[in-house]
Formats: structure tokens, C-alpha cells, sequence
């Protein structure tokens, strides 16, 4: 399953995903990722979670992330529950692009794991396509 937590910048999205994650560590029955760009949350996330920051592989671009995504599909099958925070810092800030990402990541995990992302725009600038995953 996956969710999309919108709003402007200063909304909150990132405290959400924080007591999200560090729930899930608490109930998941399987492992929890965080994905950031830069180290930001370490001090914030339990340390039950994987926290994996972006820049840390290079990565750039809508189709470097989700290769990043599939391998850590491929990797490992233990993954349940997978955090993302602020993915137009980490792909690319164009919505369109965004929207077939979000749309490559949904059939990649199905309803194996889910999967937030937080999105630094209001949900009324989302592509409709979107819009359904806003939670």
C-alpha cells in the first residue's frame, strides 16, 4: 500500500513520517527502511530502522531512485514498511515525473509493503494520478 503525505514546506510532513517510522519499529512485523536525502533524522529514527540517506549512493534523478527502490526490493524480502521523506529533493522536483515514479513504485511493491512518502507541494498541485495515495 502506499501513501503520499502532502503539504507545503513547514507542515509538518517530517515529524509525521518520524512517529510513523518509529512506530512501525515498535509493530511491523518485518524490517522498516527510512530513506532521506542527507542526515538530517539520525538522531530521530529508532535505530530498529534502516535509515539510508541518499547522497550517500549519489543517487539523482526519478530512475536512479527507483533503482535504488528495486534493489532493496530485491535484497532483501524481509522489508514490510518503507519511509520516504521528501522525495522531490531526492528525484526532482517535477510533479509529472514524480507521478509515474509514484506510480513504478506502487506496482513494484503491490501490497508487500508499504510505503509513505511525504511531498513538499499541497495536495491541490498534485497530478490527479496522485491524488488517490494522499492520505
Amino acid at each position: 500500500m502506499l501513501k503520499l503525505i502532502a503539504g507545503k514546506k513547514g507542515s509538518g510532513k517530517t515529524k509525521q513520517l518520524i512517529s510513523m517510522v518509529n512506530n512501525a519499529v515498535e509493530v511491523s512485523n518485518g524490517k522498516v527502511v527510512c530513506i532521506e536525502k542527507g542526515p538530517k533524522l539520525t538522531y530521530d529514527i529508532n535505530h530498529g530502522a534502516r535509515l539510508l540517506d541518499t547522497d550517500s549512493y549519489h543517487i539523482t534523478g526519478c530512475d536512479a531512485f527507483y533503482g535504488f527502490l528495486a534493489g532493496i526490493a530485491a535484497s532483501d524480502f524481509d522489508v514490510k514498511e518503507i519511509y520516504i521523506d521528501s522525495i522531490l529533493k531526492i528525484a526532482g522536483e517535477n510533479l509529472d515525473e514524480i507521478a509515474k515514479l509514484i506510480e513504478k513504485i506502487n506496482a513494484l511493491f503491490k501490497d508487500d509493503v508499504n510505503v509513505v512518502i511525504t511531498v513538499s507541494a499541497d495536495a491541490s498541485e498534485l497530478p490527479e494520478s496522485m491524488k488517490q495515495y494522499v492520505a
